[in-house]
Parts: structure tokens; sequence; C-alpha cells
């Protein structure tokens, strides 16, 4: 052990306490996951760099499958038990066989990508997150089961995971030409795009909290997600899907496949659904059935989904396929066969979302506020004695109080939560009413040696924001962070204390990075989410000097207009519209207007480049989009 206070520390003998006693109440293992998790194995990559097709300074590579090779040993005292034993799970990683002609790639990024043999070629399920990562798995396919091309691609759902990877398996031109049908559930689209670009710089900053991307992967860093080993850096592209899932029990034969759908809206995801094989006996649950319990609110940010409807999709597939499918598989974690098997699996995840909800209001209604809810709920004994219900991703802790969220909102109902003073201000006001910041610091390190790590964490938060500069009640609070995070079963949570206590010791990574969205993104969206994400971007209360204006922006690469005005420093857009007597005219094809907003080039060099003309108004026109706010990644968390 080092003596420098900015070191990693070992577990406490509190911590250590807390895990073992955790650890006496864990149910016991028969080893089906074990076999469930290795059955069908046929290879995997043998380079276990999978190299980024663009480089960045922090993230110079877009997976490596052997970094997680130190979670085969012996649990170590820094990690939860439970915990450990998932990351050994989804460690494991190659080309697995679900059923004859069905096969699977896992452990090449958070996600698992499908690949079903039609008549013609692959129709592939989730092409994962990145191109680099998914071109990795269609390599490792035709290596072991011989060159096809794919005929067909399905997205279940409208998180980047499930469709960044697509140019990795298809090239965009084959889907524009109609050669290569894309499927997705209704409002895929506007989904991805109100999730991945409009709030993409808040949850990408938030993301690397929750996913441990700026840890190193080892006993005292990052374990696992959860869900998966954690999230690849590369290549994502919006490909927009061709066919549109609208109703349930809808169905599509893709190069020979039979298959029939069920829409399940604003359950993991806004967009999501679920479909069965019947020529195959084979069920896809998408991201609704996974190897933990899931998020009914994901830490990075994101809408809350709906946990009561969550249950009751569930519990339609059931109704409609329980009786006729002898596979469940899913867009993470493993399969699992046989009647008995699929059909307990999923009664006891419908049973969880379920359990969730209900307590969750039932408690809401009698008074209780969110905190208070959240230390009343555990799992019932049937639903903790099955490993894929506990708390890897999602947990009851926070899951319940987004429930909570879904229904009543932040408020908590408690006057003083109605105009509270921000961090930095009420930081301050504790620590003068705590006896200022060295009595503040005595009665904290006495609650660390305590072994109350949960309570130095909450009132050190006030010193921190009250003096950054403090490195005594940064480090402590730090200290704390990382006891608690040993202690977590969640691998999220873990993430999330051990980055905070690294920030903290160290402060935010010194990388000026703006995230933008990337072309291949860009391309995927429409004119109307386009001009949205420029409002979103649009610096209010600076434009509103300018008055009212109307600009008509021409592209005539696609041969369309757009309707754009500006009022009351708001921006609103309609394509295909014009003005009858605009203030001016901006001229452009889209692909400039996209290579602005990937490249960031301010406006006024575009038109001085001579890519985007104006007339009418100039002045006006580039003092409107020469206030595009940047959004940078590496915002404070943990200070202000």
């Amino acid at each position: 052990m080092t003596d420098d206070p900015r070191s990693r520390k070992p577990a406490t003998a509190h911590t250590r306490a807390d895990i073992e006693a955790f650890a006496a109440t864990l149910p016991p293992d028969d080893g089906t996951d074990a076999a469930n998790v290795a059955r069908g194995f046929i290879a995997t990559r043998t380079d276990p760099v999978i190299p980024k097709l663009l480089p960045n300074p922090w993230q110079p590579i877009t997976w490596d499958l052997s970094a997680s090779d130190f979670v085969h040993a012996a649990c170590p005292d820094t990690v939860n038990p439970s915990l450990w034993r998932q990351a050994g799970f989804n460690a494991q990683h190659g080309l697995y066989e679900v059923l004859d002609g069905f096969y699977q790639v896992r452990g090449f990024d958070t996600s698992s990508i499908t690949f079903i043999r039609g008549d013609v070629g692959w129709v592939v399920i989730d092409p994962l997150t990145t191109t680099e990562t998914a071109t990795a798995a269609y390599d490792l396919v035709t290596e072991h089961l011989g060159e096809r091309p794919v005929t067909a691609v399905i997205y279940t759902h409208s998180h980047v995971d499930h469709y960044g990877g697509v140019l990795g398996v298809v090239d965009r031109a084959r889907v524009e030409s109609g050669e290569v049908p894309v499927v997705a559930p209704e409002g895929f689209l506007h989904e991805a795009v109100a999730e991945n670009v409009v709030a993409a710089p808040a949850m990408g900053r938030r993301a690397t909290y929750q996913m441990g991307m700026l840890l190193p992967a080892d006993e005292q860093g990052h374990v696992d997600q959860g869900l998966g080993k954690g999230v690849p850096t590369g290549s994502s592209a919006l490909v927009a899907p061709t066919i549109e899932i609208t109703e349930t029990g809808q169905e599509l034969v893709l190069d020979g496949i039979r298959i029939e759908f069920q829409l399940t809206p604003e359950s993991e995801a806004p967009a999501e659904m679920h479909f069965y094989f019947p020529d195959h006996r084979a069920l896809c649950m998408a991201e609704n059935c996974t190897g933990t319990m899931h998020n009914v609110l994901t830490l990075r940010g994101a809408l809350v989904r709906d946990a009561l409807m969550w249950s009751r999709y569930i519990d339609e597939a059931m109704d409609r396929w329980g009786d006729v499918t002898d596979v469940v598989f899913a867009s993470h974690g493993w399969p699992h066969w046989g009647a008995e098997a699929c059909n307990g699996y999923l009664t006891r995840q419908r049973d969880l979302y379920r359990w969730l909800h209900d307590e969750a209001m039932r408690l809401a209604n009698r008074g209780l506020t969110p905190n208070e809810i959240s230390a009343a709920i555990d799992l019932p004994q049937g639903l903790w004695e099955d490993y894929l219900c506990h708390g890897y991703y999602g947990t009851v802790s926070h899951n319940v109080r987004a429930v909570y969220q879904r229904y009543l909102g932040f408020y908590d109902g408690h006057p003083s939560s109605l105009d509270p003073y921000e961090p930095v201000e009420a930081g301050q006001r504790y620590v003068d009413f705590m006896g200022g910041m060295d009595r503040l610091l005595e009665q904290a390190r006495a609650s660390y040696e305590a072994g109350d790590h949960r309570w130095v964490a909450e009132v050190l938060r006030h010193a921190v924001f009250a003096d950054p500069t403090c490195d005594d009640a940064r480090l402590l609070q730090a200290d704390a962070f990382e006891q608690l995070g040993y202690r977590a079963e969640s691998g999220p949570w873990r993430d999330i204390y051990l980055t905070g206590a690294q920030e903290l010791r160290n402060g935010p990574i010194g990388l000026q990075t703006i995230q933008r969205p990337k072309d291949e993104v860009l391309r995927g969206m429409s004119l109307q989410q386009i001009f949205d994400f420029l409002a979103v971007r649009l610096d209010g209360p600076a434009v509103v000097p300018l008055g009212h204006l109307f600009v008509d922006w021409v592209l005539p690469d696609v041969a369309d207009t757009v309707r754009v005005e500006l009022s009351n420093g708001t921006l609103h857009s309609l394509p295909g519209r014009t003005h009858a007597s605009p203030d001016a005219t901006v001229t452009g094809d889209r692909v400039a207007l996209e290579d602005m907003i990937a490249t960031g080039t301010p406006f006024a060099e575009v038109v001085e480049s001579g890519a985007v003309t104006i007339t009418g108004d100039v002045e006006r026109v580039l003092g409107l989009f020469g206030n595009l706010t940047d959004f940078p990644l590496f915002w404070n968390v943990i200070e202000p």
C-alpha cells in the first residue's frame, strides 16, 4: 500500500465485513447459469484487440476481449461476490449456436448480435454499437460458418448499442436501394435521435460515470457493467429503418424466415418490440428480459420507463407464445432452453418489474417520499433466489425511485424541495452550520473510521461544493466513494462511485472534447430532426435581440427546402415549406449542413468557403447561426 493520499485504497475492515455479510445472504448456485453461458460455444477471435477506425487520445482502441481476463480468478475483497460472479459470465466471448441456424456473437460489445441463416444470407438482429465491433462479429461468423451476405437487419429497439454498428454488416447503399430491408418498431427513428443526439452531450458525460469508461479494468476499478462488460468506442451510424412494425401481430417473412412481432413501447426503450419465430419455436425478448434486473431509469439519464407496461408486455408474450417456445434469447445475456426453463425465466422477469411498480406506488400512496420508499423495499424471496433478478445493472433502490418519478415527478412533496439552493450556495451554508470546514472534516473522519461511508459521501458533497480546492475534503470523500463502490452489487453503482473517487483525487480528464453527432448519424436523420437539434444548440438569450426572422433554407442536392423562423429566441422549422416573403434565403447542399454540424465548423466559415450562400438579411442570418452552443464532454460532476 502506498502512502500517497491520492492512491487507490484497499477495502477497510468495515467494507470487508459488510461484503461478507452480504455474501451470506446469496442464494445457492446450481450451475444452470454457467452451463447456459457456455452452451453452444464454437470459437472466438484470435486477436483480442478490436482496433478503432478513428482513434482518439483517451480511447485508442474499440474493444479488448482480454481486458476482463482477471475476473476468472478468485473474488477479491474489493468486489461484491455476486457482481464478480456476473462479471465472469459476461467475460465469456465468441460465437455461439443458439439452435440450428441461429447464432450469437457475445462479449464483443455490451450487447449481443444474432445471425439467423435465411434462404440466401443472414438476417441480423441488433448490429451492436460500433462499426468496428459489428465488423469483427461478422468476420468471426464468416470464418466459422461460411461467407453469406446480410439480407435483412432487425433493430429490436432505439438504443445505440442495437443499431450503431449497422455499417459493419451492410452497406448503406444496399439499404437505400431497397435490397436489404431494415426493420424496427414504430417510432424508432424519433426515439433514437431524441435520446442519442438531442440529449447525447449530457448523457455522454454521465455515461462515463455509469459505464466506468475512464477507470482501469481491474479488481479495484471497472469489473463489469452488469448487463455486459462495458461500452465500446468507435464509429457509430444511424441507418433509418425501411419497414416499421406498427402493431402487435404483424408478420413478416425475411429471407424465408417467418417472424411474428409484438410492440412493447415505453418498456426498456421508448420504441421496442419482441418477436417470435414460429418455425423454430424461438422467442426474442429484445432487452426486456436479460441476465439482470434492468433499469426503470438508467443512471446516464433517459425517459423514465413504464414498469407496469414492461411487466404486462412480458405477460402478453407468455400468453401469445409461452406454450410454443423452446428457446428464449435476448439482446444481452445468454439464452434459455426448454419449455419449463423458458417459462420460469419469463415469469420471474415479469414479476420483477411488477413488484418494483406496485410496491413503489403502494408506499407512495401512503405518503412515503422517494428515498423512504427505496429504503423500505427489498426483493421477495422467490425473486432474490434467482440471480437473474439481482441488481447488477438496475437496482431496487433507484428503480423504485424512478417509478415514483414517472407518476409524481422530481418533487417529493416537502415545501423545502420547491426552491432549494444550488449546490455551491447550499454547500457554503452547510459548512457554516456545521461549524466550519475543520469541524466538518473532523466529524467526517470519525464517521469514516466508524464505517459510515454513506454519510461521509453525503455530507462531504457540501464541503467539496463549498470549497473544491480543499484537498482534505476531496480525498476523504474519494475514500468513502471507493469503499461504497467495493460493496456494490450493481456494476453501474460501482463504476459511478469509483469514477467519482478517481476524479476527486486526480481531477477530471483534461481533454477539451466536444460532443457532436457524427456524419453517419446525421445521414440517417430527417431534416426536421437536424433543425430541431440546431434549435437545442441555439443560445436563445443571445439571439433574442435579432427579433423576428424568417429564413428559407434551400438544399439543392436533396431537392428540398426548410422554412425557418426565429421568434422570441426560439427556432422553428418545417421541411418542405417556404415563406411568402422571407427575410433571407440560405442555399447549400444537405451534405454541407451535415458537415458543418459534424465538424463544428462555424457557420460564417461555411459561408466564406462558398458551400453555403445567403441572400437578403445576411447579418441577422450570420448572427442567428453564429450563436450555436458547443457541448463539451467532460463537464464537472462531483465538483462545481
